[in-house]
């Protein structure tokens, strides 16, 4: 099959793409670091720094498969008190079906937050595309159960020139723990109550030495685990486009790596990040988890 990429990012639409045995004709993104190293990790692919609601799909590659991941956060709830920016970027999600009229692929799939099925226009973007001849098989899907070492659920919308939606046979892969990845050698470690740390942090740690003992992770933000912490024996939570994850071990701590964000999102080991942190999770805070989307082109594909 025949891919392109819309709103590549870091490149994990791309990356199980080609997984899955697609060549990635064409990748875009509007921001030069993603293009830079969507580039660097795929260089047979065509690349376009553009914003994609101004883009002239016309000169697209032609092809079987149109993967993309408009921006979610102006959906996400992380996103915090609604401003006029929001909705621009709720607005990204047009340019897919401006994409799909101009070059009408046999298969789309589209992967945002789950709360973009709660976005008042979502039912107009749905009917949109179903004015364009697409049956839509919306899912909320975990990459955990497609092996990824982390809970982050996500919708992905399979959208089929057809009569019927698509009914998809995923697979469910045993949960990996985030011990596979984390290294408890490796990292720069600091000590738990040296001075100035944050009595938030210190309360963290403290309920989570008291639920899983020495060794666990602790978000520096959040509810849920952001309270209690997270067993080491189970996937991480969702990685953000910041560090958020902290390891702790008995009386030091230290963030969790942007390397072993990679593995916890499923990039193989060579994958190419920036040395610079911060940017490193800033790509893969925003990507999709490339197994998980390798396992929805495959059972798109089965089922069609």
């Amino acid at each position: 099959m025949r891919a392109v990429d819309l709103f590549a990012g870091a490149g994990g639409f791309s990356t199980g793409a080609r997984m899955a045995g697609c060549r990635v004709l064409y990748a875009a993104n509007h921001w030069p670091l993603a293009v830079q190293w969507h580039a660097a990790n795929h260089p047979d692919t065509a690349h376009a720094c553009q914003d994609l609601q101004q883009a002239d799909f016309t000169a697209v590659p032609d092809h079987d498969l149109l993967l993309a991941s408009p921006s979610c956060q102006g959906h996400s709830p992380a996103r915090g008190k609604d401003k006029p920016h929001h909705d621009a970027q709720r607005a990204t999600a047009w340019a897919v079906v401006t994409a799909c009229e101009v070059k009408r692929p046999p298969v789309a799939i589209i992967e945002n937050v789950p709360e973009m099925a709660r976005w008042v226009l979502y039912p107009a973007w749905c009917a949109a595309m179903n004015a364009l001849g697409y049956a839509l098989a919306p899912m909320v899907l975990d990459a955990a159960d497609s092996g990824v070492p982390q809970h982050r659920q996500r919708l992905f919308i399979v959208a089929t020139r057809s009569r019927h939606p698509l009914e998809l046979d995923l697979p469910r892969r045993p949960h990996r723990p985030a011990a596979e990845v984390i290294d408890l050698r490796a990292g720069r470690w600091s000590r738990i109550d040296k001075p100035g740390r944050s009595p938030a942090t210190l309360a963290r740690i403290a309920a989570g030495r008291k639920r899983f003992g020495r060794t666990f992770l602790a978000p520096y933000y959040g509810s849920g685990s952001g309270e209690t912490g997270r067993s080491l024996d189970r996937p991480i939570g969702t990685l953000t486009t910041r560090a958020r994850w902290a390891v702790i071990d008995g009386d030091r701590m230290r963030m969790v790596m942007a390397s072993e964000g990679r593995e916890l999102m499923g990039f193989p080991a060579d994958y190419a990040l920036p040395a610079n942190e911060a940017q490193a999770w800033g790509l893969l805070g925003n990507a999709v988890a490339p197994p998980q989307a390798c396992d929805v082109i495959e059972a798109a594909r089965a089922a069609g």
